[in-house]
């Protein structure tokens, strides 16, 4: 009995990994229907009595503005077209920030990782879950285009409460197609990614400004992946 019950979470590991390789081949063509964060969000806002809708359209990549897809490089990971999903100078400095803190926190993590966690994984911080996100980011690295990823990020990340995706985003803020974003409109709009509920309820806020305009001056720069 101690063997088996000793060998369950490896057991449940394996099953959980194929499941994940599975549905990542799958994804290569098809669209999600949602994700785990997405999932996770919504449930913890019924949980609190709140009746937020969820809003979550996909776009095709050609149809995203490359103003949006180059502000969204330059604010969360400048290396993406060259690298093979991670940004070690990043998981170093967040290595030490966590080593300093005592806490497990985000940061250092490339546009595949995110998305890596957004599919599959919870927002439970621990270097567990740091691990299998690194697993799932060498499946995807390894099965995927980098457009294909990045069109999968683009359409799955959170932008204020229940919307995901660039389109519900253009259409929330702007009241246009993701297509038609204007580079102060995509730069605005990836400002918020980071943090996008504590934007919604501070919309002032002069941090949200300041980073937008950062990212203005860093797009002209950004290297898409097809290029």
């Amino acid at each position: 009995m101690l063997k088996w019950i000793l060998a369950l979470p490896f057991a449940l590991f394996i099953l959980f990994n194929a499941y994940v390789y599975g549905s990542i081949l799958t994804f290569r063509a098809v669209a999600p229907h949602h994700s785990a964060f997405m999932t996770a969000r919504m449930a913890e806002f019924r949980r609190e009595g709140r009746d937020i809708p969820l809003d979550y359209r996909w776009c095709a990549y050609p149809d995203i503005s490359a103003n949006l897809k180059k502000a969204l490089i330059a604010s969360e990971d400048a290396a993406f077209a060259e690298h093979s999903g991670f940004d070690w100078n990043g998981i170093r400095n967040a290595i030490n920030r966590n080593e300093k803190s005592g806490k497990i926190k985000g940061g250092g993590s490339t546009i595949s990782q995110q998305l890596a966690k957004n599919l599959f994984l919870s927002e439970w911080q621990s270097y567990i879950r740091k691990g299998e996100e690194a697993a799932i980011t060498a499946m995807l690295e390894a099965t995927t285009d980098k457009d294909r990823i990045f069109e999968l990020y683009l359409n799955i990340i959170e932008w204020d409460y229940g919307v995901y995706g660039a389109e519900a985003a253009a259409q929330k803020f702007y009241g246009k197609p993701a297509a038609n974003l204007s580079k102060q409109q995509a730069a605005a709009l990836a400002a918020r990614v980071p943090a996008p509920l504590y934007y919604a309820d501070h919309p002032q806020s002069k941090r949200l400004r300041s980073k937008t305009n950062i990212i203005l001056r860093r797009m002209g720069s950004a290297t898409l992946p097809e290029e």
